[in-house]
């Protein structure tokens, strides 16, 4: 199974902050994770909230720990809310089940980690985070597949 490498995390990282700054979002923190859920890399812009490297985390390990880009919360919670709402518990909270949070695959389409970002909008989030991604040369998954 190929590894996500720390110099590949920290240009998701950079690639994402820039595409922030591009599109005028607020703040971002964005964390990168390997596929285990283990924090590999994670800058917070100046001006970003306390609370935003647990979210922008929260985001990435919820899409890791169901297999799907957190986008597709918004369908489910819609569909089946209850359902959320048991995986938000069972995850003791650090699920955070919004956009932003977008797994990373390679182009044969293994996964080797995920992405997630908070400051802006959830969809502004994630438009980040699939542009550091490609950045790097990876897949972006932002939600069921």
């Amino acid at each position: 199974m190929p590894a996500l490498t720390l110099k590949q995390a920290s240009t998701i990282v950079d690639e994402a902050l820039k595409k922030g700054r591009e599109t005028k979002c607020a703040p971002l923190t964005v964390a990168v994770l390997d596929a285990g859920g283990h924090l590999v890399t994670c800058k917070r812009e100046d001006g970003s909230g306390i609370l935003r490297f647990d979210i922008a985390f929260g985001k990435a390990w919820g899409g890791l720990g169901m297999g799907f880009g957190s986008r597709e919360y918004l369908e489910r919670v819609q569909k089946a809310p209850h359902f959320v709402s048991a995986i938000v518990t069972v995850s003791g909270g650090r699920l955070v089940p919004v956009p932003g949070g977008v797994l990373v695959r390679t182009a044969a389409g293994e996964l080797v980690g995920a992405v997630g970002i908070s400051g802006d909008t959830s969809d502004k989030d994630e438009v980040c985070a699939v542009a550091g991604i490609e950045a790097a040369g990876f897949k972006a998954q932002v939600g069921a597949g």
